[in-house]
């Protein structure tokens, strides 16, 4: 029987210091005029704020809700170089997308980044034969310099091996190939906090009600504290508009005859509780364009995703019961049924991917970011991907300091070029993670010692700056405790995520900062725990 223990009174604070109130950030942002005002804190709005800061810009960057709070934190969770682009023909692409992933995993964020083994079944009659698969797998991996071994094909006895839940019944082969994975919410701070790191001044949950002009270009925002109703402005020399779903929204703020410039997908994804090991990921062709992906992530099974026309509230986006129905459904081809039983389903999620507008359905929609510069001079970019998006960040800011109307603000003449920054600065934390846990169990006396379970996740979600929050649990050995006995998130992760990761409402930190929502344990006594906890600092 679960039993919930208290937050414990809290005063402790990382070594580090906290960072600045939300009444301090909102002074300092209506104190000073930015470079450049970065509206959306998704993907796209937190790399091109990390590498204008790094570049040397006075950076801000707002969001309406929280950081990745919409379809940043709802994807696949891949890092990956897009096997299905080989069959357009799209080879440069698929070689750039694995050029950022390596460099990603190595270099960036192997704190962050873990690889996956994929397992691409074929069955008899199915939309692809295996002589294509098994040559598409090693071509594949070719253009990842085979990086991550050959791409083969495998019998499907060995297949069975590893993944003792995959549907044998027609099962012709096995197509084998490398890829990575990662908490898309985790990379999503850790990009805020290095941009911060660099300079930006960020806030969340601060909505924009209006943009400000001076002779008729666009320099600044009005906005809105939507935890505490308090108004305020941010003046910029420039501003981007990195909005996503609500792209068109920001664009018609600027000049309300806007057209359209996107047109948005929906992908929703199921979370279930594992019932046997999945020691591979499975890939399994829906059709000639999608698709269906069974994970193992977060000691879960994560499956989707959908790929559909939407046309609604980008705020009001949500899996529905049609859509657990389509992707248990769809898993089912490869997958087993005891596994897809809807009582295992501990989480259901939505997001909306920004595509270019134009003719054709959604599914074979090119998924490229568009660059738009609106009547006021705000820029407006959309689109793009997980894997690609420091590149997209760094591409971004080249565009804004060539575009013709920046020259009038002076913005490119202040910026360090993007040819001479470092192309593979590391987030924040990065380390072994190996390294980090094993020194998360030796290091600790005995009253804060955490256990495996947790000195792993830790290792894994925060690489080396999981030692600030095991410096909490020394300093305070309560906060050791387990948020909930069958998730290894412990008391220290609430406090660090209130005092150092921006986290204000109960959804940022039960839902992003933590797996907890994801494995259904966000019950309404840990949110009212959680609750207290965030309602303990400033305002």
């Amino acid at each position: 029987m679960n039993t919930l223990r208290s937050a414990p009174t809290l005063g402790a604070r990382p070594a580090a210091g906290p960072d600045p109130g939300r009444a301090e950030t909102r002074e300092v942002l209506e104190g000073a005029v930015f470079d450049l005002l970065v509206v959306g804190g998704g993907i796209l709005g937190t790399s091109v704020a990390w590498h204008a800061a790094q570049s040397g810009l006075r950076v801000a960057m707002v969001d309406a809700g929280d950081f990745a709070g919409a379809t940043s934190s709802a994807s696949s969770k891949l890092v990956h170089g897009g096997l299905r682009y080989l069959q357009t023909g799209a080879v440069k692409l698929v070689a750039e997308n694995h050029h950022e992933r390596r460099v990603l995993a190595r270099d960036v964020a192997p704190h962050l980044v873990s690889p996956l083994t994929f397992h691409l079944p074929v069955y008899r009659g199915g939309p692809h034969g295996a002589a294509k698969l098994g040559a598409g797998v090693f071509a594949y991996s070719a253009l990842s310099a085979f990086g991550d071994g050959v791409g083969r094909l495998i019998s499907p006895a060995k297949a069975a091996a590893d993944n003792p839940a995959l549907r044998t019944e027609g099962l012709k082969a096995v197509a084998v190939y490398g890829d990575h994975q990662m908490n898309d919410s985790r990379v999503a701070v850790m990009t805020v906090r290095a941009a911060v790191d660099s300079g930006a001044v960020v806030l969340n949950h601060a909505e924009v009600t209006g943009l400000r002009f001076t002779h008729g270009r666009v320099t600044g925002a009005e906005l809105r504290d939507r935890l505490d109703g308090t108004e305020f402005k941010v003046d910029a020399r420039l501003v981007l508009n990195a909005t996503g779903p609500w792209v068109d929204r920001l664009r018609r703020m600027e000049y309300a005859g806007a057209e359209p410039s996107v047109r948005l997908s929906k992908g929703a994804h199921l979370v279930l509780r594992r019932t046997a090991p999945w020691r591979a990921a499975m890939a399994t062709p829906v059709d000639r364009y999608r698709i269906t992906f069974a994970l193992p992530w977060e000691d879960h099974l994560l499956l989707g995703t959908t790929d559909e026309a939407y046309e609604g509230d980008p705020a009001e986006v949500s899996a529905t019961d049609a859509d657990v129905r389509q992707i248990l459904d769809e898993a089912s081809c490869s997958v087993r049924d005891e596994q897809l039983s809807p009582e295992l389903v501990t989480y259901a999620f939505a997001g909306l991917r920004v595509l270019p507008g134009g003719p054709g359905g959604v599914e074979s929609a090119r998924r490229e970011t568009v660059v738009t510069e609106g009547r006021g001079g705000m820029l407006s970019v959309a689109g793009g991907k997980w894997t690609t998006y420091r590149h997209i960040g760094r591409t971004v800011l080249r565009k804004l300091a060539t575009l013709p109307g920046t020259a009038r603000t002076g913005f490119a003449e202040d910026a360090v070029p993007v040819s001479e920054l470092v192309r593979r600065v590391p987030l924040p934390g990065v380390a072994n993670p190996n390294a980090v846990a094993h020194r998360l169990l030796v290091d600790r006396e005995p009253g804060s010692r955490l256990d495996p379970r947790t000195a792993r996740h830790l290792a894994t979600h925060y690489g080396a700056l999981a030692f600030d929050i095991a410096r909490l649990v020394h300093e305070d050995p309560a906060l050791g405790e387990r948020v909930h006995p069958d998730a290894p998130e412990i008391w220290a992760q609430v406090v660090y995520a209130r005092d150092r990761e921006w986290a204000a409402t109960a959804d940022d930190v039960l839902r992003r900062r933590t797996t907890l929502t994801v494995r259904g344990l966000d019950t309404e006594e840990i949110r009212a725990e959680v609750a207290k906890v965030l309602d303990g600092r400033r305002s």
